[in-house]
């Protein structure tokens, strides 16, 4: 991955934990520098960008309190995306993958062209969300 993925990669990860951009302002960010999309692995602790010509760069996320819980409940976790896509003043990413890893969730995959978020739990339970919505 060149310099200037890799940074932009960081600053968009950096962003997301402390809420200077917001998730539509990430992907607008990640688009302009060719990026297809990222995985989240709760489990790893790490989150994987992808360029379409193959190239990807992994990051370490920052740690979050809590196991992923065994069961993956998923009106759990599309009530958790409605929170965060409400604007809430109490929403916080740190908080959204603590609360996220309660619910089972393992870890979830973005795709720009395919333009969802698939969220996935310990033994494959998905549950799918479509953006923009």
């Amino acid at each position: 991955m060149n310099a200037e993925r890799t940074a932009i990669a960081e600053n968009c990860l950096k962003a997301a934990h402390d809420g200077s951009l917001s998730f539509p302002e990430i992907i607008g960010r990640l688009l302009e520098a060719g990026f297809e999309g990222y995985s989240v692995d709760y489990r790893r602790n790490s989150q994987i960008y992808y360029h379409p010509d193959g190239d990807n760069i992994e990051l370490a996320l920052p740690h979050s309190d809590g196991p992923v819980a065994a069961a993956f409940d998923g009106p759990g976790m599309e009530t958790l995306v409605g929170w965060a896509q409400a604007n809430d003043s109490s929403y916080s990413y740190a908080a959204f993958c603590e609360k996220a890893k309660a619910v089972g969730c393992a870890g979830y995959l973005v795709s720009f062209p395919g333009r969802r978020v698939v969220y996935y739990g310990r033994t494959a339970e998905t549950h799918v969300e479509w953006f923009p919505r």
